[in-house]
């Protein structure tokens, strides 16, 4: 038995969810999200979205609780959002915004310039004495962590000093230098 793909998912107030053709679309405050689907039959019952797999196959189980957790994101994002925030540690290491174009100097001979997808809202915040903050903010899960793990790639922090692009709160193995 899947543990998670036999909760339901709760509609809340202000969402719409409409099943369709292998189709599921999710309206609400934030936003419009559509994911399409096979194995697994999704219906709308009493304010709840249920996930209900035909067979128990080793597919049919895996998908089961995949679209159940996409339905969950799904309904939390059009509702509240996403948020991913990136922390830049290391000696003149800057993030800029102008619109939805990122500007980022870390370390290298030239700037990094990315442009954002327009459905991720961005904002960089630089304190005198803090390192600098991206965050990045969308209805989409999905989008959202797609354009960190970008931005991290540019610079993964490394072991010894800790320096690079990371997430607020990530928690890096450090290793030891050559003196120890």
């Amino acid at each position: 038995m899947s543990r998670i793909g036999n909760n339901p998912v709760a509609i809340v107030e202000g969402v719409t969810v409409d099943v369709k053709d292998s189709v599921v679309t999710v309206k609400g405050k934030l936003g419009e999200l559509t994911q399409s689907y096979d194995t697994v039959e999704i219906k709308v019952e009493d304010g709840n979205v249920l996930v209900t797999r035909s067979a128990d196959n080793k597919e049919h189980k895996a998908k089961h609780g995949l679209y159940r957790s996409l339905m969950n994101n799904m309904i939390e994002g059009v509702s509240k959002g996403w948020t991913k925030q990136l922390e830049l540690v290391g000696v003149g290491y800057r993030a800029s915004n102008q619109g939805q174009k990122l500007d980022l100097a870390l370390g290298f001979s030239h700037n990094i310039v990315l442009d954002i997808a327009p459905e991720v809202n961005i904002e960089t915040i630089s304190e005198k004495g803090k390192n600098p903050i991206i965050k990045l903010t969308s209805h989409d899960k999905q989008l959202v962590g797609q354009v960190a793990a970008k931005i991290r790639g540019f610079r993964p922090p490394e072991p010894y000093k800790g320096k690079g692009v990371k997430f607020v709160g990530e928690e890096l193995r450090r290793k030891a230098g050559k003196s120890a």
